[in-house]
């Protein structure tokens, strides 16, 4: 089982690698969610929304392999999770659903109407992460379109309803762990974030939420380059040989253009 302090060495390198990657496509969010898993190497990271890339700023299901279902409309996320939690409902499967969506699309009016379907349906294999940062593109959410209390809300709709430090490591793992014993609601986990966590100019600053950063922005982000790729070497050793046979069979490019050909 990977240590606290391992997840906390990645969460660093994701941030520094995510800030390199929108750096070169000279656009895109710098504070969506990501992991770091080995499926691609980073030299294809850095074609992040270029031209004839597949890694699009919302990529295509047929261009992109590893993916279920193609996002672009703004808060459909979490519909397309309650659609994936009761199919497998369904068809009797136990499999478990994670959705992560922000603060922000709770603006849109189909997020509600989700929540509603994921209530009525008791979709308790459904856990959805929150990602609250209080910012959304035009400003402060409470200044926008207020959104608080967010807890009560989703309690008002029969959810079960966690609140978390979500950058906190030690809490984040407690709650994933404790989530997987969820029964009878769909669970919603409130993680109260700060955006731009670790560079200093740009926290709590909603002007970067979609404004790419500058060169200067990745001298000053926390993680230690050598230090970091090193662990982070001993994370996935394990996994690297099966990781690398994916990537061999999925790697050659299948332009976007060729789609609407079919």
């Amino acid at each position: 089982m990977t240590k606290i302090k391992d997840l906390q060495i990645m969460a660093d390198i994701i941030r520094e690698d995510t800030l390199s990657a929108l750096t070169a496509a000279k656009s895109g969010h710098s504070g969506g969610p990501l992991g770091m898993a080995g499926y691609f190497p980073k030299t294809e990271l850095l074609t992040l929304r270029k031209l004839g890339t597949r890694l699009q700023g919302h990529p295509h299901r047929e261009a992109l392999p590893g993916l279920e279902t193609t996002s672009g409309p703004l808060g459909s996320g979490l519909s397309q999770a309650i659609g994936m939690a009761y199919g497998l409902r369904l068809d009797k499967k136990k499999n478990l659903v994670w959705c992560i969506c922000s603060d922000g699309e709770h603006d849109e009016g189909n997020h509600w109407e989700a929540m509603l379907f994921a209530a009525k349906h008791r979709l308790d294999n459904l856990l959805v992460i929150l990602d609250r940062n209080y910012i959304q593109i035009d400003g402060n959410t409470e200044d926008v379109m207020p959104l608080d209390p967010l807890d009560k809300k989703y309690n008002a709709f029969h959810w079960n309803v966690k609140i978390i430090n979500g950058n906190n490591m030690a809490e984040i793992v407690l709650a994933l762990r404790s989530a997987k014993k969820n029964k009878g609601k769909p669970l919603m986990i409130i993680a109260n974030t700060t955006p731009g966590k670790g560079v200093s100019y740009m926290e709590n600053d909603y002007r970067w939420h979609g404004s790419p950063p500058g060169s200067i922005t990745t001298e000053r982000t926390p993680a230690k380059e050598k230090q970091t790729e090193i662990a982070l070497e001993q994370l996935h050793q394990k996994e690297a040989k099966e990781r690398g046979n994916w990537y061999l069979k999925h790697k050659k490019l299948k332009p976007l253009h060729s789609l609407d050909k079919k």
